[in-house]
């Protein structure tokens, strides 16, 4: 008995050297703490509070910083990027230390704001379809180690038509040509097929894997295929990822057949794949962790307060409040945001309100839930859009981390 006391106090005098205050330590990491399990030989004061500290480490990438102080070592590899927005992915490959050396956008708006953040060596303003036809395009992008690319979703996501939309020219914002939005991924193929680079990682919605869409995943893998790449996907969460959003996205990420030997291996009964490994678990940031107060307030409408004053917990939106009170199906989109959970997913048309506080979120919190630098100059575009629309750049951080540490850094 006096031998597991003293064990016990050992392990909590030991902790309360890594965390003075007991109230903030997690103490299902030191089991010799528990009444209800023992202190044997296995239970040292040091293991347990290694345990507790690896629990508290850092996120592999931090969500809060700026283009001014960010070190970008540019030795991984180079990088074009499709469809590039604003440079999401375009700052996620640069923060895991790839030379981003181009773009392709059809949104004058956005292309502008590129150039303003990363002064790209060759930017091409154009659509894809007439991109890829190209026969003047420099020799650095035969000799990519990742073409990047976002194609347009919005014909696959669930909060769209899906179906009643696949096939149709459409405007994708104002300003731009009319595309059928669901044949562009077939188009980014191409490119990969005419560029060859050694890796292809293509973003996509969630919805891709639902539904009547599977076909379009059949087809996509068919494509690669033909075009000489070994082709995989992951739906990962960027919740999970030290993102501070829950956004859940498809990745398409593809290697060249001729470099893929040493990586093979038996996927499943009918599966050769190159082995890549993408597990991500990191401690989720909930949105109480990022709330500025110090930031310009959003004030809600009179509509929008009124509905905001009769919340109650378990309101998932104003047209929850909206029904009970009013009778009337409105407000659907404006979706509340609990402090102590991760942010809802940020959208092109940016309506969360926060449950705790009477204001919609402002800048600096859409910032930090997109992972955005803070000094991002956005020009005359809207945050929440450029935002809404962009890979998280922790999110493709992460990702090149893994492809450069399994694949492109052993060729």
């Amino acid at each position: 008995m006096v031998k597991l006391y003293v064990g016990r106090m050992l392990c909590l005098t030991v902790a309360l050297i890594f965390n003075p205050n007991p109230l903030t330590m997690e103490t299902k990491s030191f089991p010799c703490l528990d009444d209800k399990q023992e202190c044997d030989k296995q239970c040292n004061a040091c293991k347990h509070v290694q345990e507790g500290v690896k629990k508290e480490s850092l996120h592999a990438f931090a969500y809060k910083w700026t283009l001014a102080d960010a070190n970008f070592t540019k030795d991984k590899g180079k990088v074009f990027s499709c469809f590039a927005c604003g440079g999401g992915s375009t700052m996620g490959y640069k923060l895991a230390g790839f030379d981003v050396i181009g773009c392709n956008e059809i949104d004058p708006k956005m292309m502008a704001a590129y150039k303003a953040n990363h002064n790209p060596k060759y930017a091409y303003l154009e659509p894809i379809q007439t991109f890829k036809l190209r026969t003047d395009l420099p020799d650095e992008l035969y000799n990519l180690d990742i073409l990047d690319g976002s194609p347009p979703c919005s014909s696959f996501s669930m909060s769209g038509n899906r179906e009643k939309d696949w096939g149709k020219e459409k405007v994708f914002r104002e300003g731009q040509a009319e595309q059928v939005l669901d044949t562009l991924f077939f188009d980014f193929i191409d490119l990969a097929k005419k560029l060859q680079p050694k890796v292809v990682i293509a973003e996509n919605v969630k919805g891709l894997l639902m539904g009547e869409a599977k076909a379009y995943v059949r087809k996509i893998y068919a494509e690669f295929y033909k075009a000489g790449y070994y082709c995989q996907h992951f739906l990962l969460d960027a919740s999970k990822m030290g993102v501070p959003q829950r956004r859940e996205r498809v990745f398409f990420i593809s290697l060249r057949k001729d470099l893929a030997t040493p990586f093979l291996y038996q996927q499943d009964l009918f599966t050769v794949n190159p082995k890549l490994e993408l597990l991500f678990n990191e401690k989720k940031i909930i949105f109480g962790e990022i709330i500025d107060d110090q930031d310009n307030l959003e004030t809600l409408s009179l509509l929008d307060g009124f509905l905001w004053d009769k919340r109650i917990i378990g309101d998932i939106d104003l047209c929850d409040i909206s029904l009970r009170e009013r009778k009337v199906l409105s407000r659907f989109n404006a979706k509340f945001i609990y402090k102590h959970k991760v942010s809802n997913t940020i959208t092109a048309v940016e309506q969360c309100v926060l449950f705790d506080k009477k204001r919609n979120r402002n800048k600096s919190e859409l910032l930090q839930c997109g992972s955005y630098p803070k000094d991002y100059n956005f020009l005359i575009n809207k945050t929440e859009y450029l935002i809404g629309m962009s890979v998280p750049p922790v999110m493709t951080a992460q990702i090149a981390k893994k492809v450069y540490e399994q694949w492109l850094s052993k060729l």
